[in-house]
């Protein structure tokens, strides 16, 4: 799925928009524990909690594409008869109606799951009438040919609210607060099938997380049959093995700066890509060579590359391209500068030291104190 196509499932989550047929949920404890579940039409909801539920289940199609919310293909092996992904789509077309099918979800995630706290398990059934598109992009609601019809699941933290102190006008005095198990907003979720181009993609998923470097690998293996990719930081850092190792001897202050402004660059000619940019290992090779890296030190460069991000791997452009600053390190200072500029910075031998060289064209400030001019 690209950002237009997660942007318009997530604005049906809208009490004036929504279709939302069914909700179901499991409260499990600390120990995995069914402690009780539920199942119920949404429109028999009270308004407030109609609200509330929205923001959660919003809340899961939120974050930054490659991150926290990650496009995942299932495998072959979970999509015959008795694999994970036909067990999903079995519970997609019973419209969450099915308490035996709901059941045995709740017992996948709380296999699978790993957590010493408490949660709920969530899931909605929703059915979009997909609108036609006009030429000009806008909605012809009249023109409908699809109907997208999937299914949320989220898992929510459970914890007891923060102990206050309350006021009581009746006795107008302060008490402390009766502590209440409060639902968080949720950690981890998917939304099945995918939404792409525009239509049902049984073949694939859209998992959320909200930490973007703990993905839960034993909740999308055993629960969805699908691999991930690696994390942002894993990315980050295989992408810097790939080019230290490529580059070896000749991985120069030069050579670095001039990948910088290659993949900067590959990134600006794909900014109205609404898709996620990716860097397979081809992309790659050819963004170091336009970078000015030898062909000698290219010839290890597939073998290098399997080892670190693997054979078919991918790298998102958004984890290995600077967009807001470019940091440079050594282990006593730290210069940050804006992306674009990396022009102002040299690396030049000065009586006989290695320096950086940045020329001061406009004010400087230290500590937010101005510098006079020598």
């Amino acid at each position: 799925m690209n950002k237009k196509e997660v942007a318009e499932i997530r604005k049906q989550l809208n009490p004036t928009r929504q279709t939302i047929t069914r909700i179901c949920g499991c409260y499990v404890s600390a120990e995995k524990e069914k402690i009780t579940t539920f199942s119920q039409s949404f429109g028999l909801l009270e308004e407030e909690e109609i609200f509330k539920y929205l923001d959660i289940f919003k809340k899961s199609l939120s974050g930054t594409l490659g991150k926290n919310l990650l496009n995942m293909d299932f495998t072959a092996e979970s999509e015959v008869e008795g694999g994970t992904e036909r067990f999903l789509y079995d519970l997609r077309q019973s419209h969450l109606e099915d308490e035996e099918l709901l059941n045995e979800f709740y017992d996948k995630v709380i296999d699978s799951y790993i957590t010493g706290e408490s949660y709920l398990i969530l899931l909605i059934a929703n059915a979009y009438d997909v609108p036609g598109k006009a030429t000009d992009g806008s909605e012809m609601f009249d023109a409908s040919d699809e109907v997208y019809d999937y299914f949320q699941a989220v898992i929510c933290p459970v914890d007891l609210a923060k102990p206050a102190l309350s006021y009581d006008r009746e006795t107008q005095s302060f008490h402390s607060l009766n502590r209440q198990w409060i639902v968080g907003m949720p950690v981890l979720g998917f939304l099945f099938p995918a939404f792409n181009d525009r239509g049902n993609d049984i073949h694939s998923v859209l998992y959320y997380s909200k930490d973007a470097e703990d993905l839960h690998f034993d909740l999308t293996d055993r629960l969805l049959g699908c691999t991930l990719p690696l994390t942002a930081g894993l990315q980050k850092e295989a992408f810097q093995q790939v080019v230290e190792q490529t580059l070896g001897e000749n991985c120069s202050f030069e050579n670095v700066l001039m990948i910088h402004d290659t993949l900067r660059e590959k990134a600006e000619q794909e900014k109205e890509n609404p898709d996620p940019i990716s860097f397979d290992k081809h992309d790659v090779k050819v963004i170091l060579s336009k970078a000015g890296v030898e062909e000698e030190n290219l010839q290890n460069f597939d073998t290098v590359y399997d080892e670190n991000v693997g054979e078919d791997g991918k790298i998102q452009a958004s984890n290995v391209t600077a967009k807001t600053k470019l940091d440079i390190h050594t282990p006593d200072i730290s210069i940050r500068i804006s992306p674009d500029r990396s022009d102002l910075i040299e690396e030049r031998i000065i009586d006989g030291r290695r320096c950086l060289v940045i020329p001061v064209t406009d004010e400087l400030t230290v500590n937010g104190i101005r510098i006079s001019q020598m």
